[in-house]
């Protein structure tokens, strides 16, 4: 069902939505994108202490960002993400991490050895997926040793894709547009007392852009699930 569609369903918005990394120029009402946060900001937080804030580029600010994070990481500066990252993938979800790159990379007829085209895909993440419209979550410095802050952010961000989607906007999730953090909090005027956590880019999916149709293969509730004391 083509998003944004007056009949949609939940289920339906929950099982067609997916990673939109091309967009149609075309802008995005402001009007709209407060719509859709305020859908988002209905996501469940521990005690009700809602430690999120969006701040929403677009036009020439984003340009910047966009500028900056791809001048940066072509000079080779080193990743300055604030939030923690972890170490590299392992295992059976470094399996899933690489099939989906295989997905995406065979959609965009990106071949394994065409390193100008890998690291043309690469950069497009540092530019927020050239999206109209870049969403920065930021969670409030001085919740930082709570675990509870980052679920409740990621609740939150999952809430705004899904929101965005039943208004006919796609949306990925993305860590390369943070990865530079000076630049980012520079351009988006992000206070010192908030940590940035992810960038969402936003807008009008482009029905002609390959990898738009990927849709990654997902657990089962077999594989996930643990069922005790039902018959």
């Amino acid at each position: 069902m083509t998003p944004g569609s007056p009949d949609q369903t939940y289920e339906d918005v929950v099982r067609g939505r997916r990673s939109i990394r091309g967009y149609l120029d075309k802008p995005v009402p402001r009007e709209l994108i407060e719509e859709v946060l305020s859908m988002a900001m209905r996501s469940p937080t521990s005690m009700n202490t809602q430690p999120w804030h969006f701040h929403v580029i677009t036009g020439e600010p984003l340009d910047r960002i966009r500028k900056g994070n791809t001048e940066r990481i072509l000079a080779g500066e080193p990743d300055s993400r604030e939030f923690r990252r972890g170490h590299a993938f392992e295992g059976v979800h470094r399996e899933r991490q690489v099939e989906c790159a295989v997905q995406l990379f065979g959609a965009m007829g990106i071949e394994r050895d065409n390193k100008e085209k890998r690291q043309d895909w690469v950069l497009r993440g540092f530019r927020q997926f050239d999206a109209p419209v870049c969403v920065i979550v930021t969670y409030d410095r001085e919740l930082s040793d709570s675990d509870d802050t980052a679920f409740d952010c990621g609740a939150v961000t999952t809430a705004l894709v899904n929101a965005a989607w039943s208004r006919g906007l796609g949306c990925v999730i993305n860590s390369q547009g943070i990865m530079q953090s000076p630049v980012v909090r520079e351009h988006a005027h992000i206070p010192d007392d908030q940590v940035i956590m992810k960038a969402v880019a936003l807008g009008w999916p482009d029905p002609d852009f390959p990898a738009n149709s990927v849709y990654t293969n997902r657990k089962s509730v077999d594989e996930s699930a643990n069922f005790i004391g039902f018959d």
